[in-house]
């Protein structure tokens, strides 16, 4: 019975609230929506990433947006997909803008919307060509001096960014700018990729030989083509490089590996960038509309420059330089940090017989990987969650579906069952001195990594090793650095060949500063995290990512990044703003968000 209902019920409240819409009645509209409500909007509505929370804010968008986006056809998409838990009753849903056809999903509570998610799907006219709608790639029949695909191919890759100007030049070609670059070059909108790297997947290819993914592969597919059914739950870091170096080809696009990003300014009058790339060792000028920076989360490193820094006689590095730890056997290491990349390298050295010992100067959120997977992975990125017919775009969008405003109370309960089921394991790390954190509220590693990007440790081995006293463990700050090691702040000195920084990465707005200028990364502020007043995160609260994949207050500068999810699933909502404004379609902006931090 309650199959039949459910349908029902979800469709009769869309019938009702889109004739509130065609009526352009905002009053009625909001009328639909819970005094605590959430909107999350993916630049169907307000050409932006924005989230409405409480009516208020619900009313002040559609006063602004509602003439212009004329939104119609509200259909509730699977009648089998309905489902009531806990009185909230949720449906996936379809609609029809103006401009675009969307897809989203809604929750209900007590008959009245209480989270509404609305996305941008495809562009009316300018939908990407697959399908029944595939080029046909073949030329049949006689060409009298026809071209074939390579001969076309090699003359694009021939012209773009000498005779013909990119529209958008994407910087960095990791995971991020491969991605948006296949989505724009699916929407046929010109865009060169720029990445220092000899080869695609070299940001990966160069790190310290024992990485691998810490997120199981249902999570880290990459747009249009996914991994094949039978590659490794847990990516081997060279892996992952030659699926990326693959991938660029395949996908056909324009990237200008060996290449370096020197300098790049915005001419106002003008509407366009003026980027200067070293390229293979000439100078070329390019002149796009658009700027992505997709130089990554883990795009600049952070290098604490402590007191005596220049005196140290032996080796220093950043991990991301860390070449393994085959070179330094017979020698002392004392690795900085105790977040992933710490425990990573920390366990590789062990296993190589190298005299390793971490130093803690923070909490860090550790979970066990296969106690992570079973609770936190296990309903949306698993082969169970495949076999039952969630697949990776659909996990995508349940996982969207959640407004930042309700996450922590979602993942405090998952995080409490974590802490309980492996209570005997957080037990043995603290008597062994390790320093547990599950962040201020409770909530775990997901919310760390939102709200600042670092924090924490997916547990793969190296915790037992910290436990036994295999990796010696010390905390404290560091006071200094000595010729022949590093002095703590409770007087304590650890002698060492070699230092390792495993101290993380600095914003991405960093990269704007070096480039464009001082004054252009201050003017669009801190970038990554929300606004949860926590570490790293000052308020005010804003609500969605800060400055990413949405317009920033500098015209035509972009942001792109995160893990292989968030670059997957983003890519799309940042290539289809690129796609509007490139053929010339009005894209009014509601909510730029403000700058409250500097760079």
């Amino acid at each position: 019975m309650l199959d039949s209902v459910l349908p029902t019920r979800a469709q009769t409240f869309l019938a009702s609230f889109e004739a509130a819409l065609s009526t352009k009645d905002v009053e009625a509209v909001v009328e639909h929506f819970s005094e605590e409500c959430y909107w999350r909007d993916l630049v169907a509505f307000t050409w932006n990433i924005k989230t409405m929370e409480g009516r208020a804010q619900v009313r002040d968008m559609l006063t602004s947006c509602l003439e212009n986006v004329a939104p119609r056809n509200w259909r509730v998409v699977d009648e089998k997909a309905p489902l009531e838990r806990d009185g909230i009753t949720e449906a996936w849903i379809s609609f029809e803008t103006a401009l675009a056809s969307g897809y989203g999903f809604i929750r209900l509570r007590d008959g009245k919307l209480w989270t509404l998610l609305t996305t941008m799907a495809e562009l009316k006219g300018y939908e990407e060509a697959s399908g029944f709608t595939r080029p046909l790639g073949a030329q049949h029949g006689v060409n009298e001096g026809g071209k074939t695909w390579k001969e076309l191919r090699d003359d694009e890759c021939e012209r773009l960014g000498t005779t013909v100007q990119p529209y958008t030049v994407i910087i960095g070609g990791g995971q991020a700018g491969i991605a948006l670059g296949a989505r724009l070059r699916q929407l046929r909108v010109p865009t060169i990729v720029v990445e220092t790297n000899e080869r695609a997947g070299d940001s990966w290819r160069k790190r310290y030989k024992s990485l691998c993914l810490h997120d199981p592969v249902w999570y880290d597919h990459l747009p249009y083509i996914d991994f094949p059914s039978n590659w490794p739950v847990f990516s081997p870091k060279d892996k992952i490089a030659d699926w990326l170096e693959m991938y660029t080809k395949v996908m056909e696009l324009n990237y200008w590996s060996n290449s370096t990003a020197k300098q790049a300014r915005y001419d106002e009058t003008g509407e366009e960038w003026s980027v200067v790339v070293d390229r293979n060792g000439d100078e070329v000028t390019l002149r796009p509309k658009h700027l992505v920076f997709a130089t990554g989360m883990s795009g600049k490193p952070n290098v604490p420059k402590f007191k005596g820094f220049d005196t140290f006689a032996g080796e220093q590095h950043h991990s991301s330089r860390h070449p393994g730890p085959d070179p330094y056997k017979g020698k002392k290491v004392v690795v900085i940090g105790s977040n992933n990349s710490a425990h990573d390298i920390c366990a590789a050295l062990y296993e190589a017989g190298v005299d390793v010992t971490m130093v803690q100067r923070s909490g860090t959120t550790v979970v066990r990987s296969d106690t992570l997977m079973s609770i936190v992975f296990r309903d949306l990125y698993s082969e169970q969650a495949v076999q039952a017919g969630v697949t990776a775009a659909k996990a995508d969008l349940i996982a969207a579906s959640t407004p930042y405003g309700l996450l922590a109370q979602v993942q405090k309960p998952l995080w409490d069952r974590i802490r309980a089921i492996d209570a005997r394991f957080y037990e043995d790390l603290e008597r062994a001195g390790f320093q547990l954190d599950f962040g201020p509220d409770e909530t775990g590693l997901a919310m760390k990594y939102l709200r600042r990007g670092s924090g924490y440790y997916i547990d793969v081995g190296a915790s037992q090793l910290v436990i036994d006293g295999r990796i010696r463990l010390v905390a404290g700050q560091v006071e200094e650095i000595t010729p022949s090691g590093v002095v703590l702040d409770n007087g304590r000195e650890l002698s060492a060949d070699v230092i390792v920084y495993a101290t993380g990465y600095g914003s991405m707005n960093g990269w704007v500063a070096d480039l464009v200028s001082q004054e252009v990364a201050d003017k669009v502020g801190k970038v990554w995290g929300f606004g949860s007043a926590t570490q790293k995160d000052p308020g005010p609260w804003e609500g969605e990512q800060r400055n990413m994949w949405r317009p920033t207050q500098q015209d035509g500068l972009w942001f792109h990044g995160g893990n292989l999810q968030q670059s997957r699933f983003y890519s799309h909502y940042l290539a289809l703003q690129l796609k509007a404004r490139y053929e010339g379609i009005l894209t009014p902006v509601y909510g730029l968000q403000p700058s409250y931090h500097r760079c």
